[in-house]
């Protein structure tokens, strides 16, 4: 039997050398993956040499294949400990593989001079996925103690002050940041550094501000992908053109770094396999929202598996929507690509998105069209602006047919409400006002919404009232540790007596439902309604005043008062919203007539039964369904008229 020589050192070095060369030439082509087997046979002849192994391992990183790019970076990295590109390599692919705790762990104890800015600022992003934002904190300082210039750490420092709820700290990070020059993120970072000066209720700046967040949005053109915030626009504009602008370009700029997966062609069967895909499992307005709706799905019709990503507790609440799928995939450690293939490999039918553009959204899962049909529901309220997103879900109120030109989906509605809600949960048992350190003889106005929904133009009218109702009280919920002193100082501001505002502390959900009882009004805020919070105040039996504006989060309210029969507290205008108000407070009788009928609807309503939702929606299902397996393309699915 005849053996090749093997090829003497000068003449292998010249075998690398032209492998490495034709590598090169795959890589500027963007031909990973001949790139990766062009440097492997380079590493094989010349094992000794570095180079050969680390431009393997970051082509078989660009080309995907991760598990193989990270052992040859592990092997590169204990070759060469101190070899700076070596370790840049063995961080790169432990961050794409979403390997946080392999990462700090290696980050933690590796040599002092590999550590620079950058290397910090990735030991705080994986901190940050690991949900530790003061550790993450910890490392941005350090980033930015060695280069107090990088922009970006500036940003990921305010994204970590905010985690913590240190929303001021959080927006001078962000003026830093912009200062220093972000490029095409100038636009996202203006908007959400507005956003969280507004959710501490600091106003200094808030016409001018708002008059940027408009100019921004009429900016950008048809054909934008540049990365913008759309709930910034959502929850601060009444405005539905602006808000399908900058919805278009979010949506993409996530696209165009997706190719999407081959088309699947829908296949009939038994059952509709329905996948919903959140980061809020866990003790979140959305998971009390959802949980008895998982729980009511007909699985003689429909298989439910439900996609969590985000931070993990040990709540009742978690544990319960949990069991109530048939399948539960902890998708945290995945990327977006892995989630899109692991629903494509379990033929997902119809794919539920309850993030939309909400914090921890990952839009790109959807674009890349895991599943035949593609559903927006509950978590965002207004349009994706993705033509990867076949359906919003809505109502007649929150999305009416002639809004259609403000949403890039068709427009699906459910009869009654859109809100999903809970009927099991024990009706509320009001406390003593003094436990809740309320006035026992005081008229109880509440604005229970969430800080950033507290405009100057809303304190403005709630003030004037305090001002006409000398007997009131302004009761509101302390979200963040900024605003309550904030508001204190713009009662001043007003002529109000900073006394008469009385904050609540955040507390887990049964006794907060308890305690909102004691309130005698609920003073909805504008452009954007409470949603959640209305629901619980109807919940609690406290009645609600609303504004109903021009798009779908200045309308749930005005929805969810129709669900429960009493839209005579739905308002057109602020002054009426104002002498309606006045109206109530004036008006014993009225008011307790009012809330007696609130009360009532909870034992009748739909929008408590969670088995009348759920045949709804499972309705709406199946004829989305039902025109894909015909061949047809979306069409907007109107409430049908009643058999």
């Amino acid at each position: 039997m005849r053996h090749m020589p093997m090829p003497t050192t000068g003449h292998a070095s010249a075998l690398a050398e032209q492998a490495w060369h034709a590598g090169q030439k795959s890589l500027r082509r963007g031909r990973y993956a001949d790139a990766a087997r062009q440097f492997e046979k380079a590493a094989r002849w010349r094992p000794q040499e570095a180079m050969y192994g680390l431009n393997l391992a970051d082509a078989l990183m660009k080309s995907g294949d991760l598990e193989r790019a990270l052992k040859v970076a592990q092997q590169a990295a204990q070759a060469s400990p101190t070899h700076p590109v070596a370790f840049a390599l063995h961080v790169s692919v432990l961050m794409r593989l979403n390997r946080h705790e392999e990462l700090v762990h290696l980050l933690s104890v590796a040599p002092r001079s590999l550590m620079s800015a950058d290397a910090y600022c990735v030991l705080g992003t994986a901190q940050m996925r690991l949900a530790r934002p003061r550790l993450a904190i910890d490392a941005y300082l350090q980033a930015l103690a060695l280069e107090p210039s990088v922009a970006r750490a500036h940003l990921d420092l305010g994204l970590a002050f905010n985690e913590i709820s240190l929303k001021q700290e959080a927006a001078e990070c962000f003026r830093t940041a912009l200062i220093l020059g972000l490029g095409p993120l100038e636009a996202c970072v203006r908007d959400l550094m507005f956003f969280y000066e507004r959710d501490v209720c600091n106003w200094q700046r808030d016409t001018e501000q708002l008059q940027e967040l408009r100019r921004s949005a009429e900016e950008l053109t048809s054909d934008a992908d540049t990365q913008t915030n759309p709930f910034v626009h959502v929850v601060l504009l009444d405005d539905p053109e602006l808000q399908l602008r900058a919805a278009h370009s979010c949506a993409r700029h996530h696209a165009k770094y997706v190719s999407a997966l081959p088309p699947r062609a829908p296949t009939p069967r038994r059952t509709i396999r329905l996948a919903y895909v959140t980061a809020d499992v866990r003790q979140h307005a959305t998971a009390y929202l959802m949980a008895e709706l998982l729980e009511r799905h007909d699985r003689t019709r429909f298989e439910v598996t439900l996609y969590s990503y985000g931070a993990e507790d040990s709540s009742v609440i978690r544990h319960r929507m949990v069991h109530a799928a048939d399948h539960h995939v902890l998708a945290r450690d995945m990327t977006p690509l892995e989630m899109a293939q692991h629903m494509r490999e379990r033929e997902i039918d119809i794919a539920v998105d309850l993030k939309g553009y909400t914090q921890d959204a990952r839009p790109a899962v959807f674009a890349y069209r895991p599943a035949p049909v593609q559903v927006a529901y509950l978590g965002f309220p207004g349009t994706s602006g993705a033509d990867f997103i076949d359906y919003v879900i809505g109502d007649p109120h929150v999305t009416p047919l002639d809004s259609a030109a403000f949403f890039s989906e068709k427009i699906a509605q459910l009869p009654g409400c859109y809100q999903c809600n809970d009927g099991t949960r024990p009706l509320p048992l009001p406390p003593s006002r003094a436990s809740q350190g309320l006035p026992e003889d005081a008229l109880v106005l509440c604005g229970f919404n969430q800080a950033y929904k507290i405009s100057p133009e809303v304190f403005d009218v709630w003030c004037r009232l305090l001002q006409r109702l000398p007997q009131a009280v302004l009761w509101l919920h302390s979200w963040n540790q900024q605003s309550p002193e904030a508001l204190k100082r713009e009662a001043v501001v007003r002529g109000i007596d900073p006394s008469r505002l009385v904050f609540a502390p955040t507390m887990v959900q049964q006794p907060h439902l308890d305690r909102i009882g004691c309130a005698d009004l609920y003073l909805d805020t504008w452009p954007c309604n409470g949603h959640t919070t209305v629901s619980d105040m109807l919940w609690a039996g406290v009645p609600v005043v609303t504004w109903t504006g021009q798009t779908f989060a200045s309308r749930v309210a005005g929805s969810l008062l129709k669900a429960v029969g009493v839209p005579d507290t739905i308002c057109s205008s602020v002054e009426a919203y104002e002498a309606k108000v006045m109206e109530l407070a004036l008006d014993a009788g009225m008011r307790q007539s009012l809330r007696d009928r609130v009360r009532a609807a909870r034992l009748t309503s739909p929008l408590f039964s969670g088995e009348r939702v759920a045949r709804d929606i499972e309705a709406l299902y199946e004829r989305m369904w039902e025109r894909a397996l015909a061949g047809l393309p979306p069409e907007h699915l109107p409430v049908l008229p009643a058999a």
